[in-house]
């Protein structure tokens, strides 16, 4: 609590109100104390004024029984406590306390030293009208006392009662003497009303003044505290109140400000974090893919190798097989169980010979002798070589060539393998009627597979059928030497191998996208081109 701004704010503010209230209270009472002695002072003057011409006409007739007379009614009044007349010796002629009459007054005393002296000074002491003077009495009373010189006039010194020499200034002293209770009592009075007024005030200046700093300082503070511990604790969200535009105001919308753009930047690391997590999934899968590539490229090269020793090797004894068999078969009569047996070896030899052959083409690095050519044409004319035994198992053709595609630099040899390969497998995916649908298009440019190159312009060819199609679980093993999903005797799983090899060697690449129970798409994309031929026509 100590360490807290508001007890220390608190604590300054009271110790700035109690001093100056304090200091303002002195000077109040101080004051109010003055002016009360002071007015009770002038009270006494005042009444020794009256009592000197109130018997002043008595004096002049020598009538001493008046003056006692009007001395005791004004001292029977309750705020005077005694009212003498002294002569010039200090002797008491007349008093309220009968006892006290005739008998001799200190000239030493301070209520006379002071009269003595001036007149001793001056000559004369009309000027001391009044001589006040506070003491306090033996039981502990405080009293005022008020000397009024009276002073000697042309009637007093033409009176025949009693004649006083002109040169006699001063003829006696009028001493009143009054109690100061009731001032004391109200002078206590007043102190504690001021002294409780400035409390009153204090406490209600300390409450408004708390009140006000609360809402002016205290508020937008917790509010900032608040909201900063919101923003510790990760909550960009919250907003803090504006609650006006002094600074208080301006630090609280600075801090929304900076909660603003604390939040923006979250939103644009997350953002960028999720395009780095697809950038890194992307990469991932390309390295897969890359990673997949190269291992069936070792696949392909061993499978190659293999396929190159084991075509040398069986080669020539097929040749020999073959030779012998169609010797026999030449003896042997037509229909007996003889012939028939050897037609049957011949035909199979015949299927292993083409086997081998594929083999020595599919190890065989073939270097693509290229031209420009139009890759529509190629297409009708492949498709016309199937067209009639497609149309015969009731398989519809249907071509959908874009005649803006531009002329093509591959080996038309080549590519009209790959061609031939991918109708025939759709014709056998066919099976009781069905539709081929063979499409050309131009996409958008896209980079080369195996070059990190600028993209390039690429021709789309997309051949789709509406057969079995190919499980989920197959498509990334297809393009796999001796992989395929016909029966016994329909292939040998190398025509898709043969053919991505083909692609490949163009710079193209070759897709799948199949549905089982609804057919399947490949598209093939060849490059249009970026090496361009010379006068002869040949690929420089």
């Amino acid at each position: 609590m100590r360490a807290s701004l508001k007890f220390k704010v608190g604590l300054l503010l009271a110790a700035a109100l109690a001093l100056t209230v304090g200091t303002f209270t002195w000077l109040v009472v101080k004051n109010t104390r003055q002016a009360m002695l002071q007015q009770a002072v002038s009270h006494a003057a005042q009444l020794s004024e009256t009592i000197i011409n109130s018997t002043r006409f008595a004096m002049l007739e020598n009538r001493p029984s008046f003056v006692d007379r009007i001395i005791g009614d004004v001292a029977a009044q309750q705020e005077i406590a005694k009212v003498r007349i002294l002569n010039k010796n200090g002797t008491i002629i007349h008093s309220s306390d009968a006892a006290e009459i005739g008998t001799q007054v200190d000239q030493e005393a301070e209520a006379c030293t002071a009269c003595h002296v001036e007149v001793k000074k001056t000559g004369q002491g009309g000027a001391m009208r009044e001589r006040p003077r506070i003491f306090t009495t033996g039981d502990g009373s405080r009293m005022l006392g008020s000397t009024a010189v009276i002073g000697n006039e042309p009637n007093c010194t033409n009176a025949a009662c009693h004649v006083h020499s002109p040169a006699q200034s001063v003829l006696g002293i009028l001493d009143i003497v009054a109690p100061l209770g009731q001032i004391d009592q109200a002078i206590r009075n007043s102190t504690l009303t001021i002294i409780g007024l400035s409390l009153g005030f204090v406490i209600a200046t300390a409450l408004l003044v708390t009140i006000l700093v609360n809402r002016v300082v205290y508020l937008p503070l917790r509010d900032l505290e608040a909201g900063a511990g919101r923003l510790a604790a990760g909550d960009l969200e919250h907003a803090i109140p504006v609650r006006s535009q002094d600074e208080l105001g301006q630090l609280a919308a600075s801090f929304n400000s900076m909660t603003a753009a604390l939040r923006k930047s979250r939103r644009e690391l997350q953002d960028w974090g999720r395009t780095l997590e697809d950038k890194v999934q992307e990469a991932t899968r390309e390295l897969q893919l890359a990673q997949a590539e190269a291992a069936r490229g070792e696949k392909l090269a061993s499978v190659g190798l293999l396929a190159a020793g084991i075509a040398h090797e069986l080669n020539s004894p097929l040749t020999g097989i073959l030779t012998f068999s169609q010797l026999l078969r030449d003896q042997a009569p037509d229909g007996s169980p003889e012939a028939e047996d050897l037609d049957l070896v011949i035909k199979e030899t015949k299927r292993c010979a083409t086997i081998i052959r594929r083999l020595l083409d599919f190890a065989r690095e073939k270097k693509p002798q290229k031209k420009y050519g139009d890759i529509n044409e190629l297409l009708v004319e492949t498709t016309r070589l199937i067209e009639q035994t497609a149309h015969a198992e009731g398989i519809e053709i249907v071509r959908n060539l874009d005649e803006s595609v531009p002329a093509i630099w591959i080996d038309e040899d080549l590519i009209r393998q790959v061609f031939m390969n991918l109708l025939v497998n759709a014709q056998h995916a066919i099976e009781g009627g069905g539709r081929i649908t063979v499409r050309t298009s131009c996409c958008p440019e896209r980079v080369a597979p195996g070059t990190t190159g600028p993209p390039e312009p690429m021709v789309e060819i997309a051949i789709s059928d509406t057969g079995c199609g190919i499980p989920g679980e197959n498509l990334q093993r297809i393009f796999d030497p001796f992989f395929t999903t016909k029966g016994v005797g329909k292939g040998t799983g190398l025509g898709l191998s043969v053919s991505h090899g083909t692609v490949e060697s163009h710079g193209g690449v070759i897709e799948v996208d199949s549905t089982p129970g609804e057919g399947s798409e490949f598209r093939v994309y060849l490059p249009v081109g970026a090496l361009e031929p010379n006068q002869q026509g040949q690929a420089v």
